[in-house]
């Protein structure tokens, strides 16, 4: 029997296509998956239900660990380009005509400053799982450009992660039983004044980019005074 992906993680009206943002919505539930972005071969989205922090081996909650599923569709020339890779490498094309996106279990390190896939999987139209890949690899995001697609795609989930503290905080005490103690409480303290420095930041950078913006209209109405 084929292996399919868990269906906790999954909407159980979701068709799994590859499509642009307009028509993902449509398909895959919001109120269990966050869309990130789409590029033209793939749509991201990450499992925002099934978000929790880490634990340490005395089942203290780990504020500076987020775990989380990941999820990417593709379309046709992704899906083309998958299979030919893998003719390169010799590896087995079987099922992969139905091969339809990926799923990834991501390990966050806050502190490090990485984030680790630690289960890829590629998944057909039924959900089942082609095939699973548990080598862990590791992605340091001070190599991932801030408007590349894979830094946008990370860096999201973590912002998504500062807004969502508490949440996520009940969550992992909830379900996987992790402990808070006082030590914690401040740690998930630090996380919620890390989205405010963020949310302040960035409208520093937006007032930056907007001055910047007015000047360059002044000096190219200037220029264009001096040219007559």
């Amino acid at each position: 029997m084929k292996m399919r992906w868990g269906a906790g993680l999954l909407a159980a009206a979701l068709i799994f296509t590859a499509t642009p943002q307009a028509q993902a919505d449509e398909v895959i539930s919001s109120d269990i998956y966050e869309w990130v972005q789409s590029t033209s071969r793939q749509n991201y989205f990450f499992n925002k239900q099934h978000m929790y922090f880490g634990q340490t081996d005395k089942g203290i909650l780990d504020a500076n660990i987020i775990l989380v599923p990941s999820l990417r569709t593709y379309d046709q020339v992704q899906i083309q380009d998958v299979i030919a890779k893998r003719r390169w490498k010799m590896q087995s094309t079987e099922g992969y005509n139905d091969l339809v996106g990926t799923a990834e279990y991501l390990r966050i390190d806050l502190a490090a400053g990485t984030v680790t896939v630690t289960k890829h999987m590629d998944l057909d139209s039924d959900w089942g799982v082609l095939e699973t890949v548990t080598t862990p690899r590791t992605i340091k995001l001070a190599d991932l450009s801030e408007k590349g697609v894979e830094g946008v795609f990370y860096r999201t989930i973590i912002n998504y992660a500062y807004k969502h503290v508490d949440e996520i905080a009940a969550r992992t005490e909830k379900v996987k039983h992790a402990q808070l103690n006082d030590s914690v409480k401040k740690d998930l303290e630090k996380l919620k004044n890390a989205d405010a420095q963020a949310d302040t930041k960035a409208a520093d950078k937006d007032k930056k980019d907007n001055g910047k913006d007015k000047k360059d209209k002044k000096d190219d109405k200037d220029k264009k005074k001096q040219d007559k």
